[in-house]
């Protein structure tokens, strides 16, 4: 499969390698052009290639947004529309600056994503994990009890297609609901965001917040 990734930090560039490793081709993109990624990409091998942003649209049946959430106006959109766009960010005031809508509650951060990305089928994952965990725990098809990984969405296929990738890269998903429900459900400062739970446990504390609430 191809995917294209959208922001070569932490997460991102931590994606590109488990996507690589999982069999994937893989198109990385950053804010500061695709020279700045030669040796990136030349660590992951022939299945890895650098190019810009909306190139990476372009080529992803699957594309990764890893980008701060402050610079979503600068993401390219064409070429988006139908495909799956996973969106990995949170909102941090600090970093981001203040968003009215978000401050409010009004909407969440993979809201706006797919408010600006009109015709994509956005899928939120891989917000709520250190980088240097999903780095570290993946575990391969029988070897326990898998680290879950919240997942949330308004298209079920997409999510189907989203926790396929996760399994490929040895974790499991575990559905939170839509981008609304969802969305707040693993986004900073709930009970499940940064805290590494088995697939099992993270159920378990996703049903403890709804009743909860």
């Amino acid at each position: 499969m191809r995917i294209g990734i959208v922001g070569a930090g932490n997460i991102g560039g931590t994606l590109a390698a488990q996507f690589v490793r999982a069999g994937h081709e893989v198109a990385v993109s950053n804010s500061r052009g695709p020279e700045t990624l030669r040796g990136f990409v030349d660590e992951l091998g022939e299945r890895a290639r650098a190019v810009t942003p909306a190139e990476a649209i372009a080529f992803g049946e699957i594309v990764v947004v890893s980008i701060p959430l402050g610079r979503i106006d600068e993401l390219p959109t064409e070429g988006a529309e139908g495909k799956v766009v996973i969106d990995t960010n949170n909102y941090y005031p600090n970093r981001d600056g203040s968003i009215e809508a978000l401050d409010a509650d009004q909407t969440t951060s993979s809201e706006l994503l797919q408010a600006r990305m009109k015709g994509a089928r956005v899928v939120k994952a891989f917000n709520a994990i250190y980088w240097v965990r999903l780095r570290d725990l993946a575990q391969p098809a029988g070897g326990g009890e898998r680290y879950g990984i919240p997942i949330s969405g308004d298209d079920a296929e997409a999510k189907r297609i989203v926790a396929e990738l996760i399994d490929q890269i040895g974790f499991e998903a575990v559905d939170a609901g839509t981008l609304a429900e969802g969305g707040r459900r693993h986004q900073p400062g709930m009970p499940v965001y940064t805290t590494d739970l088995r697939a099992s446990e993270l159920r378990a504390k996703l049903q403890e917040s709804d009743q909860a609430t």
